[in-house]
């Protein structure tokens, strides 16, 4: 097995220590467009999916955007059966996870069951069902009350009916860790493979914009109020305010490299090469965030520099003590202007783990096309970040390696480093 090195547990299991991770398929569900190849589009055109809340009046919220998948009708996508069982955030997941499998040319049913996967992040699980379902326990008396509350509501039911439907019975997991999360759900994954798997259907979704799931992110206090889609969301822009709340995110079948070859994978979009997550230290603590960290030993476990990167993806929090910080570490490791910084999620807003999710699914096709997206209305930088910022337009730029950057509230903190595929 080209690249692998492969021992036995004692189980007797293969254990790949050494397997590379690649990724062969991209399902997209975010603001702006549904589907990898639709959001890549309008990704690149600028075309913004923050707007405001049309499911249910949200005046008492104080009028705050949101970005919201348009157009998603499940009935169409999902067999009828599953609709009764699903929140909305489970069958966003479903639809993507379809999409992976499909662009990815991999039919689970060819597949040994045992050696799939599922791993997904989630940092609020089926809040727009569990919240349906408890107002019916008290208005309308617990016999009313669905048997699937009993899992709809949980962080881990995306990955639960992802292996369901495909029959991936391999070791799955979710992982809980706010916008980090979802690059600790690649990085599972990829620990997965390591341990004899195959293949797993890998990311994070998320839905969480009912009256309750908004007012929950609103508690945080580090959402903007601006009622301007144009200017609601500027990371590292000198008017940023706070962040807008989105839904979506993107799932991708991440797959052993030899198994990949074997099989015949009709594409390889590039190479999970390395991962690294860190925690903050406690508020008053003299040592500094442990973003720049991550970002060190990520790089470290791809065996590359920081003079390897081409662009990176931030975490970008759009509130000043945020991204003041990111700042910081990226100065650090790249000296001022030394790398190209795109910024896509001005067009979707922060999607808690769906963010960085939807992040590598922009430096995977990045690498693809030799485009870097655009953030939106950047038009006043903050001078002393000296970050160089892709700005209004795509920058043409060949893309080898990139990483992706992700902070979670809690003090999570995870960073990816993508490479192009190999010959």
């Amino acid at each position: 097995m080209t690249g692998t090195t492969t021992t036995r547990t004692a189980s007797g299991t293969a254990s790949r220590t050494r397997a590379r991770a690649v990724f062969t398929g991209i399902g997209v569900a975010a603001p702006g467009a549904l589907g990898t190849e639709e959001w890549w589009a309008a990704t690149l055109r600028g075309e913004s999916g923050i707007g405001p809340v049309t499911d249910f009046d949200a005046s008492g919220h104080g009028g705050v955007l949101v970005g919201r998948v348009p157009g998603f009708e499940p009935e169409k996508l999902l067999p009828g059966r599953l609709l009764p069982q699903t929140d909305r955030v489970t069958r966003l997941a479903l639809v993507a996870a379809q999409e992976a499998l499909a662009d990815a040319g991999a039919d689970p049913a060819d597949l040994p069951e045992y050696a799939m996967s599922a791993v997904t992040s989630n940092a609020t699980g089926g809040f727009e069902f569990t919240h349906r379902e408890i107002r019916k326990l008290w208005t309308e008396g617990p016999k009313r009350v669905s048997v699937y509350e009993s899992f709809a509501w949980f962080y881990a039911v995306n990955t639960g009916q992802i292996s369901i439907r495909h029959g991936m019975r391999g070791a799955g997991g979710v992982l809980v860790s706010d916008q980090a999360g979802g690059l600790d759900a690649l990085g599972h994954a990829r620990r997965t493979l390591r341990k004899g798997g195959s293949l797993a259907v890998a990311g994070a979704l998320e839905s969480a914009l009912d009256p309750w799931g908004l007012a929950a992110h609103l508690s945080s206090g580090d959402h903007s109020r601006s009622s301007d889609p144009r200017t609601a969301f500027l990371p590292f822009d000198s008017r940023a305010s706070g962040a807008v709340p989105g839904e979506g995110g993107a799932l991708f079948i991440l797959e052993d490299a030899a198994h990949a070859g074997e099989r015949g994978a009709r594409q390889v979009y590039g190479e999970l090469a390395g991962y690294a997550a860190t925690f903050d230290p406690p508020p008053g603590s003299p040592r500094p965030p442990g973003l720049e960290r991550a970002a060190r030993l990520a790089l470290a476990d791809a065996g590359a520099g920081p003079e390897d990167i081409d662009v990176v993806f931030p975490d970008a929090a759009g509130t000043p003590a945020r991204d003041d910080a990111e700042a910081t570490a990226l100065r650090n490791l790249f000296g001022p202007y030394g790398v190209p910084v795109s910024v896509p999620k001005t067009l979707t807003g922060r999607l808690s783990s769906g963010s960085p999710a939807l992040d590598v699914a922009a430096a995977l096709l990045a690498v693809r096309d030799g485009v870097v997206p655009p953030a939106a209305n950047l038009d006043r930088p903050v001078p002393g970040h000296r970050l160089d910022l892709v700005r209004d337009l795509p920058r043409e730029l060949r893309v080898r390696t990139a990483l992706v950057l992700a902070r979670g509230h809690g003090g999570f903190n995870a960073a990816v480093v993508l490479r192009a595929p190999r010959d």
